[in-house]
């Protein structure tokens, strides 16, 4: 019970539903999985500011997701604003055994003026992250969204901007420095936001969110060299219902895919929801306009997936609290129900974290309602919102760290809707 549900051949949008995700920068690294970088958006909203708490997925197939956890938050970041949160759109680079995880994030309480870029590192693709600080020399009003692009010949590229400004220059080998000086993206027609940059067949595409009112759409460029001049192409993803746009183009197993964001499950601008559809071009290297679809896009072909240890815990040893109880749902199952009233919940008690680190747990579950939730607490830390969907399989999930041994701690929170808990499964997955 790993990640968003039981195998499928064919994926379903959006993509990731357990929590709210956006601005997906997706990569193929050596061990031929695809990793999603995505931002979160925390549940119950306040706005931008409360973004923080960085996950990353990855997947084997396309189709079946594993939240890899939490890699980095406001909180691990030293010389960040005071009061946390903007931890806005990401980015991540490979070079020489290293993963270098790009993100924007203010220096000071007057965060539009203080933007930086931070840099944390870790020899692993999605955990072990540790923040360097930041890339001196860039930053200011309004520069976000970063996006580093590795060439065929090793060198490596970085773009970033908002606000109408896009800047791009080449970085040092120690992938934290600027080699000479930014430069103005030339030749780009009405940019804001949400620079990507790929190459195809020796061709230098870099894409973008335009200023389309309260619905920004996704238009590109493209050039000979990494750094432009650009030339401008048009529309290439209409509006997805949200007001936002940002997504990323990759390539993997011969198919190229688009990877966005939208607002289908919560309907809200600030509840966000990743999604990906695939990516046609003309034959002279022109993108079509991407069919944005419920379905999203079918497996591809991978070797067996791993399967990790795991344990399950039936709802008939946890202990209840508030309006909840255990009753019996049908002959040998029994579920927690009285969870819609603020402060009931369920407790399970020494929960086998294996030998320690990020475990992955699901809550099996049933409700008759669109978007029930519940709140996840592991070893007394409130860890998220986690959305209950009516969705196949029967369960939402979250991955965290968990102590070594039998003697963590899972508290549910309901108080968000009718839910009815049967258990709940723990994957060790270090």
């Amino acid at each position: 019970m790993s990640g968003q549900g039981a195998c499928s051949m064919k994926g379903k949008n959006p993509i990731i539903t357990s929590i709210y995700t956006a601005d997906p920068s997706a990569h193929v690294w050596q061990d031929g999985k695809i990793y999603i970088y995505a931002s979160h958006d925390m549940d119950p909203p306040r706005g931008c500011d409360l973004m923080d708490r960085y996950h990353v997925f990855s997947s084997d197939d396309m189709v079946n997701w594993v939240d890899e956890g939490e890699i980095l938050r406001s909180d691990d970041v030293p010389w960040g604003r005071p009061e946390g949160g903007f931890m806005w759109a990401p980015d991540c680079a490979y070079r020489n055994g290293t993963y270098y995880f790009y993100y924007p994030h203010p220096s000071g309480s007057d965060w539009n003026d203080t933007w930086k870029i931070g840099v944390a590192t870790s020899d692993k693709p999605a955990s072990g992250f540790v923040d360097r600080g930041y890339i001196e020399g860039l930053g200011g009003f309004a520069m976000i969204d970063p996006c580093v692009f590795m060439d065929d010949d090793g060198r490596a590229y970085m773009y970033y901007g908002g606000g109408g400004v896009c800047h791009g220059g080449e970085l040092n080998d120690d992938m934290m420095s600027v080699k000479g000086e930014m430069a103005d993206m030339i030749g780009l027609e009405d940019f804001h936001e949400a620079a990507w940059t790929f190459k195809r067949d020796g061709v230098y595409y870099l894409t973008y969110a335009d200023n389309l009112h309260d619905n920004n759409r996704m238009r590109y460029a493209t050039s000979e060299h990494p750094l432009g001049p650009w030339t401008y192409r048009g529309i290439f993803l209409e509006p997805t219902g949200c007001s936002t746009t940002h997504g990323s183009v990759v390539e993997h197993k011969g198919q190229w895919y688009l990877f966005y964001h939208n607002q289908a499950i919560s309907g809200m601008g600030n509840l966000r929801s990743v999604c990906i559809d695939e990516l046609h071009f003309d034959e002279d290297g022109a993108i079509r306009t991407v069919r944005q679809t419920e379905e999203g896009v079918r497996a591809v072909q991978t070797d067996a997936a791993k399967e990790n240890a795991r344990a399950f815990y039936p709802a008939e040893g946890c202990g209840t609290f508030g309006d909840a109880a255990v009753v019996a749902a049908e002959e040998g199952v029994f579920a927690v129900v009285g969870l819609e009233g603020a402060s009931s919940g369920c407790e399970f008690r020494e929960v086998d974290g294996g030998r320690g680190g990020r475990a992955n747990l699901a809550v099996r579950y049933t409700t008759r309602e669109r978007l029930a939730k519940l709140r996840l607490f592991v070893n007394g830390a409130d860890d998220s919102l986690l959305n209950a969907l009516r969705a196949e399989g029967g369960h939402t999930s979250l991955t965290v760290r968990l102590k070594a041994g039998a003697v963590n701690t899972v508290k549910l929170e309901g108080g968000h809707g009718d839910v009815r808990i049967e258990g709940l499964s723990v994957e060790w997955l270090d």
